[in-house]
């Protein structure tokens, strides 16, 4: 089992709270409030998970620059009130920054009973794999 500090349990609090209020401000029709509460919560809680130092050497490594600027970017938008925009940019930067976890993540649902079985699928199997290929050449 593993151990997490006071800190990191708040920080995963955190971050749960930021994805639900992104996922329920994004079916609300872009509620731009709670996208950006769900910003605010994601990127704090980050911050207490991995802590201060470790988050901002993440956000500003040399060649994640384009990433964080589209994920920051995106942030601000929906923060001066276009949402729509906002997330897009978000998510795409999203993508960018943590697509050297997706072979990991991958891994982890084929674990999982009824998720992995999904990804055995022949259509699914196909995307996963190649989706995997390419990110892990990245």
């Amino acid at each position: 089992m593993i151990s997490l500090t006071d800190s990191q349990k708040i920080g995963m609090g955190l971050t749960g709270f930021g994805v639900f209020f992104l996922f329920f401000g994004m079916i609300l029709f872009f509620d731009k409030a709670l996208l950006a509460i769900g910003n605010i919560l994601f990127v704090v809680g980050l911050a207490f998970v991995i802590g201060l130092e470790r988050t901002f050497r993440f956000f500003f490594q040399k060649h994640k620059m384009k990433a964080t600027s589209f994920f920051l970017g995106g942030v601000f938008i929906v923060l001066i009130g276009w949402p729509i925009i906002g997330v897009v940019l978000e998510f795409y930067g999203f993508f960018l920054l943590f697509r050297g976890f997706f072979p990991v993540v991958i891994g982890f649902i084929r674990r999982i009973p009824i998720l992995g079985s999904l990804l055995n699928l022949p259509f699914i199997n196909g995307f996963v794999e190649r989706a995997g290929e390419s990110n892990s050449m990245v």
